[in-house]
């Protein structure tokens, strides 16, 4: 497994309630705020202040998938809520982009980013659901960063989701700093 300096990485997470800044003591941690836009704002604003080698992001994640729990790595993004078919363009692509999908090359899970929190399967198949993560890999592949994805499984995606990620939270950034911080 990649071992992460807190000197050259910076470290990213949507919200304080995720991932509590006292529990990371001694690293660089931006919160972006909840959604692609606000990912990507805030990332490139402090890729450009911090000049990081690699970005972590941790965040929450809904599964798709029966059975994942825990803490996983995420190595494809895609951009769910990205409907131009109308057009000709596939469901995720980007209008006169290149393929729907950020792939880091490694073995990881993928997952799918929007601007809605998921409670039934959406159209586009993945594994993980979540809100930030394509817009933070595409923000590293044009500034040529490092990026690392790993996502806490809070919730299936389903009519529980609301309540079961909001219980989940404090359980995943323990897990979190666990496993991949330690």
């Amino acid at each position: 497994m990649t071992s992460f300096d807190p000197a050259t990485t910076l470290l990213v997470v949507a919200l304080e309630d995720e991932l509590p800044a006292d529990m990371v003591p001694g690293w660089r941690i931006i919160y972006t705020g909840v959604g692609k836009i606000n990912a990507a704002v805030a990332l490139a604003a402090a890729v450009d202040k911090y000049q990081p080698l690699q970005v972590l992001n941790y965040g929450s994640a809904g599964a798709l998938r029966p059975g994942l729990v825990g803490v996983h790595e995420a190595t494809r993004f895609y951009q769910r809520d990205m409907d131009v078919r109308a057009l000709g363009f596939a469901l995720g692509q980007t209008p006169f982009e290149d393929g729907i999908c950020i792939d880091l090359g490694r073995a990881g899970l993928s997952c799918g980013s929007g601007d809605q929190f998921v409670s039934a399967p959406p159209e586009l198949d993945t594994d993980l659901v979540d809100m930030e993560a394509f817009a933070l890999a595409k923000i590293c592949r044009q500034q040529a960063r490092d990026f690392h994805c790993f996502k806490y499984i809070s919730d299936n995606a389903d009519d529980a989701a609301a309540t079961d990620w909001s219980q989940s939270l404090a359980i995943g950034a323990r897990l979190f700093c666990d496993q991949i911080l330690r």
